[in-house]
């Protein structure tokens, strides 16, 4: 028949696990691997409870008793036993575990939706251009002949403002002002401020 050991304030021969704290609170590392023999399997189980997963359990098991380790000095025994502390802190560190790798899946989901989402909507865009083609045309209708021949020729056919002259066989000074005046309506019909 096996024998069962109680850990807790009964006495015994061994030290209890609150002494074994204190102890390492004060940098005692062999009352340290007493605790760590007494607790690493409680706490392996707590934190595979939430996590569900060996690897990372075994990852934050390991977490845990480093921060007992490093932490042991906070320990307060009148608050509560020191199991029950070092298993709080073993659910503690794994549900912030869970927290870390549902926030890093969830950046990591919305990286890849923002991989997929095309830089600009292209029907709004598309709108937007047929929009500004039409009211352009509209505006353009509100010139004179030779306003409207100009502005085509220099603007949508490239051509210098002498080429315009020799096209329309007018003066350049001609040219020159009538673009100039038919820049200035289309400016006030689309709207634009200078």
């Amino acid at each position: 028949m096996k024998e069962v050991v109680h850990i807790g304030r009964h006495p015994s021969a061994e030290p209890d696990l609150e002494e074994l704290v204190g102890r390492a609170a004060l940098g005692d590392e062999d009352a340290f691997t007493s605790v760590y023999d007494v607790v690493a399997g409680p706490v392996l189980g707590t934190v595979r409870a939430v996590l569900r997963d060996q690897a990372q359990s075994e990852e934050v098991a390991q977490e845990v008793l480093v921060e007992v380790w490093r932490t042991a000095p906070r320990f307060r025994s009148e608050v509560g036993t020191a199991m029950n502390w070092i298993l709080t802190l073993a659910h503690r560190r794994a549900i912030d575990r869970v927290r870390s790798v549902e926030a890093a899946a969830a950046r990591d989901h919305k990286a890849a939706l923002l991989a997929h989402t095309p830089d600009f909507d292209q029907v709004t865009e598309q709108v937007e251009t047929r929009l500004e083609r039409e009211q352009v045309r509209r505006c353009l209708r509100t010139l004179t002949e030779i306003q409207r021949q100009a502005v085509t020729l220099a603007y949508y056919r490239g051509l210098t403002y002498r080429q315009v002259a020799e096209t329309l066989a007018l003066p350049l000074g001609t040219v020159k002002t009538r673009l100039r005046d038919g820049l200035i309506r289309l400016r006030d019909c689309l709207g634009v401020t200078v």
